[in-house]
């Protein structure tokens, strides 16, 4: 009897590995191509990147960018005890903020976008 659940266990872990393969061999990679960091948030990647004066949310949706031209995204900076909030517009194929912002590791920060009227929300935890 042990035998035939060690077969069941190994055949359901197996299966497992091969839909988790098949969906990355038919998706795509979240790789940053800006020099940020990306999260997945309902199929689209988010790349936020994050300096002392400026914010980028980069967007792309099955690895192809999105036109950001009628998107509007804010977003909320917490570090330690300060929260910042920054509304970020379309600059290019981008949305943008400059200014002085403070992105010390560990800062977290909730980006809300607002994409043919749907909200997303993107975390993330600057390093």
């Amino acid at each position: 009897m042990k035998f035939r659940q060690l077969i069941a266990a190994f055949a359901l872990a197996t299966t497992g590995a091969t839909f988790a393969a098949d969906n990355h061999a038919h998706g795509h990679e979240h790789k940053p191509l800006h020099g940020g960091l990306v999260v997945e948030v309902k199929d689209m990647d988010y790349e936020l990147v994050a300096r002392p004066d400026s914010l980028q949310l980069h967007l792309r949706d099955h690895g192809k960018a999105v036109d950001v031209s009628k998107v509007t995204a804010k977003l909320t900076l917490l570090s330690g005890t300060e929260k910042q909030q920054v509304e970020l517009k379309p600059a290019g194929d981008k949305l943008e903020a400059k200014g002085s912002f403070k992105v010390a590791a560990g800062t977290k920060v909730v980006a809300v976008v607002l994409t043919t009227g749907k909200y997303s929300t993107a975390r993330f935890v600057l390093k």
